[in-house]
């Protein structure tokens, strides 16, 4: 029998339906989920049998969880986090770019042959498109620039540059709020 504290095995006989978490609002992820997603973020080299131990729940319990969080889409890849700076792209910018009607997927197309270009996202608003980019320097950003914009699709630009990043891209406390709903 786990101890108290630990969260029942949902893959047990007498865990099954433990896995709907308090609220009933929130059917993406639980506790125990929420607790594996965390350690996996906090040590992602560590293995499914580390993970079990430090949860104290079975080992096919984690895979379990590790294969349906996987299969819902809520654990994207377990890639090494890479940071551009470090590669010797020190400069983010965030480009603003409105285009041609009907011209939405030839400049995904376009956009998505362009190194630099990290993130593409479709938006409301001024413009129709926001990407992020990273350049070695404000110079190299022109060209980068160049390179993004020199597509008849994209009628106008607006480029802003990062200055600092006091909050990076952070995941875990809409984990830990998910997993508390």
């Amino acid at each position: 029998m786990p101890p108290a504290h630990a969260p029942s095995d949902p893959d047990s006989p007498a865990g099954q339906g433990n896995s709907t978490p308090a609220g009933g609002g929130n059917d993406a992820i639980d506790a125990l989920d929420g607790r594996l997603i965390r350690l996996l973020a906090e040590e992602p080299r560590i293995g499914v049998l580390e993970c079990s131990r430090r949860l104290q729940v079975a080992r096919g319990t984690v895979q379990a969880r590790l294969d349906r969080l996987q299969s819902k889409g809520v654990i994207g890849g377990f890639g090494p986090e890479v940071d551009p700076a470090a590669l010797g792209y020190p400069v983010t910018a965030f480009a603003t770019l409105e285009i041609s009607q009907g011209q939405g997927s030839d400049v995904r197309t376009h956009l998505a042959a362009v190194p630099e270009v990290l993130e593409l996202h479709t938006i409301t608003g001024r413009g129709d498109m926001m990407v992020r980019i990273v350049a070695r320097s404000n110079a190299d950003l022109q060209r980068v620039i160049d390179r993004v914009v020199g597509f008849d699709g994209i009628v106008r630009s607006s480029t802003a540059i990062a200055l600092e990043n006091p909050v990076p891209y952070r995941i875990l406390p809409l984990v830990d709020q998910a997993a508390a709903e």
